[in-house]
């Protein structure tokens, strides 16, 4: 059985540009398209759907003021050509933020979220699809001195000695840099195994640590430029340890 769904997106292109996405994954139903939150809401007063694509800057009212007027919960897949929204979009609970212009197997990410949370939905579709999926990085590549991250459209070379600390936003995380901060799609555990043997050190669930970047330690908390850093209690001995301390 199909996931239903409906489009929120004030831009005809982008519209259409997800729609194919949505019919080639033959998973999707798109029970229509709205260009702005009131019609959206007119819809959803009257037939409720398993999921919404909403884009979060249209006309008049925001992506988010629709999420504050609902009066059921259907999975939300946010769409936006920002990053700036990343951490207010997760305090909605969204099952994923799609980051325009996207590629189709970066919507095909998306829907796995969606079929593990949508009981009725089938997926063997998307199980024949997902083959087509990159493979992840090769281990090979800790051993360098920078890495690659996906933001803003393109992907940006990070030397590992520029970067603070990496801070987990859900599926998201931000390099703070000496440089400016960066939000891409990841999580704290694929980048722990990638930075694995390096300056970097996990010391919270929500924080890895360049250990050679900390100014100093009072109590449970780390000073590294300007930031304050929880240590959390199962992250103190291992933090001891890297630091040799005496």
């Amino acid at each position: 059985m199909k996931i239903t769904s409906i489009i929120v997106e004030d831009i005809k292109i982008a519209a259409d540009f997800l729609k194919k996405f949505c019919d080639k994954s033959g998973l999707i139903e798109v029970k229509g398209h709205f260009e702005n939150v009131a019609g959206a809401l007119a819809y959803l007063d009257d037939d409720q759907v398993d999921l919404i694509f909403l884009d979060i800057e249209m006309p008049g009212a925001t992506g988010f003021d629709l999420l504050d007027s609902l009066t059921y919960s259907p999975k939300i897949i946010l769409t936006t050509s920002k990053t700036e929204y990343a951490f207010d979009a997760f305090q909605y609970n969204v099952s994923d933020y799609l980051k325009k212009p996207f590629t189709y197997n970066r919507f095909l990410e998306s829907l796995q979220k969606i079929v593990k949370l949508v009981p009725q939905a089938d997926p063997y579709p998307l199980a024949q699809a997902v083959g087509t999926v990159s493979p992840a990085p090769s281990p090979a590549s800790m051993d360098m001195d920078f890495l690659f991250i996906k933001s803003e459209d393109k992907l940006v070379k990070l030397v590992k000695d520029d970067i603070f600390f990496i801070e987990s936003m859900r599926d998201y995380v931000k390099f703070v840099t000496s440089v400016k901060n960066y939000v891409t799609y990841s999580t704290l555990k694929a980048l722990e195994e990638k930075l694995n043997g390096s300056a970097f050190l996990k010391v919270h669930r929500s924080f890895i640590v360049n250990i050679n970047k900390i100014d100093d330690i009072r109590g449970n908390t780390i000073y590294l430029k300007g930031n304050r850093i929880p240590i959390g209690k199962g992250h103190k001995d291992e933090l001891a340890r890297r630091l040799n301390i005496l």
